[in-house]
């Protein structure tokens, strides 16, 4: 892995909403290698497929945005960040402006002038997305950073691919992937993969699950499922519960009956505060069951809650965004949300690939890189498919705290056998 370090903050242009950023790389591209053993073919060899398309942007245009200071000649890196910023939604707007602090930060960690961030408001539509899409595309985006929701990624695919230019967005859905669009967002499949995996690995083979029933819900219990199935083991009982918690004794005692040995919940805040006890009272003993979590579980309150001391959940391992954290409170006087990671990680990656060949830095070949890329939560890649793979941690739930269970990998490469 490549360290990397980070200087001071300079004096930085910002014309109209783009600005040019210089900084030190945060983000590392992780090397290894594997031994390939070759295969003899069975049969003749298909015809080779035929050559990629040519990207769409082959050269400067002159309605292409460029700084007034930067030489001629020289091809700067446009980066379009499609952020909500309009949102009707206070909340969301605010993790908006956040998002954007963060990549301006990764761009001052960045130390490379040639880089251009230009932004634009995706709103509340996926009308808006696409204009702010096509806004940047005329104004030379090699590659999109954003949108958020996942109505809005689809929206603007499309124009993208008719571009060549990738999407590095944050959407959690899937369903959005591919084609052109990468997710680089906390994926509820990999939290379960991880720590079903984990659980099966210490003896718990019978696995039942309480999810909401909403679309966060059927992603974890198709990614049980399927996990459970991958590992060998037995999926006994999977109860969707209302999202409003008007029947979770109903579905707890369903589980119960189940007689599973682990039992993931896959919610946070006052409904697991209240399934836990419920499935304890049902005849679930702590001692012998594992309650299993995802990324929800990731809040310091549930320590509270007995019922779940020793707990796992999968999670980034704690601490590893200290340092952006401190440094963004620093510059900006508030700490960051959790998604504020997502953008510095999405900017950093682009700075990394930014020395590339013109047009052809951000090319499905360098994005998937199967050893994955070191961000402030771990590390990460991206499947060909489009969503990604996380190195995450086994965290237990203790009175005092949460405890690493078992560590986050640093690498993607299986150990020598």
């Amino acid at each position: 892995m490549r360290q990397l370090c980070s200087s001071g903050l300079g004096q930085v242009p910002f014309v109209r909403r783009f600005c040019a950023i210089a900084g030190a790389l945060a983000i590392a591209a992780l090397s290894a290698c594997a031994n390939q053993t070759p295969v003899a073919p069975v049969a003749p060899p298909a015809a080779p497929p035929p050559p990629p398309a040519p990207h769409a942007l082959t050269g400067e245009q002159p309605n292409f945005f460029r700084l007034d200071n930067m030489p001629q000649g020289q091809t700067p890196v446009r980066v379009g960040v499609m952020l909500p910023f309009s949102n009707g939604s206070g909340q969301t707007r605010a993790l908006a402006a956040a998002m954007m602090k963060a990549a301006e930060l990764a761009l001052f960690d960045a130390h490379n002038p040639n880089i251009l961030l230009m932004s634009a408001d995706a709103g509340s539509t996926p009308a808006q997305a696409t204009a702010a899409a096509q806004t940047l595309l005329d104004e030379g985006a090699e590659v999109l950073v954003g949108p958020l929701f996942s109505q809005s990624v689809a929206a603007v695919a499309p124009i993208a691919r008719d571009h060549g230019v990738p999407v590095i967005a944050f959407s959690t859905d899937r369903g959005v992937a591919g084609d052109g669009v990468y997710l680089l967002s906390f994926q509820p499949e990999n939290e379960i993969r991880r720590v079903v995996t984990y659980a099966a690995s210490q003896g718990h083979t019978k696995f039942a699950a309480l999810v909401p029933a909403t679309a966060y819900g059927q992603h974890i219990a198709q990614a049980l499922q399927d996990t459970a199935g991958q590992i060998g083991a037995q999926v006994v009982d999977i109860e969707h519960f209302s999202p409003a918690g008007d029947d979770l004794s109903q579905r707890a005692a369903a589980v119960a009956a189940a007689k599973p040995d682990a039992v993931l919940i896959a919610d946070g805040g006052t409904n697991l505060r209240t399934l836990a006890p419920m499935l304890v009272a049902d005849g679930i003993d702590p001692s012998q069951v594992k309650f299993l979590g995802t990324g929800l579980w990731n809040d310091p309150s549930i320590i509270h809650e007995e019922t779940l001391d020793g707990a796992w959940f999968a999670a980034p391992a704690p601490e590893t965004d200290d340092a952006f954290n401190t440094k963004f409170q620093s510059l900006y006087g508030s700490a960051p949300p959790q998604l504020a990671t997502l953008a510095y990680d999405a900017i950093s990656l682009v700075a990394l690939l930014a020395p590339g060949t013109t047009y052809q830095r951000f090319t499905p070949a360098t994005l998937t890189d199967p050893d994955g890329f070191a961000g402030v939560d771990g590390i990460f890649r991206f499947d060909p498919n489009g969503s990604s793979q996380r190195g995450l941690a086994i965290l237990g739930v203790a009175p005092d705290g949460f405890t690493v269970v078992d560590p986050a990998p640093v690498t993607f490469q299986k150990p020598a056998s």
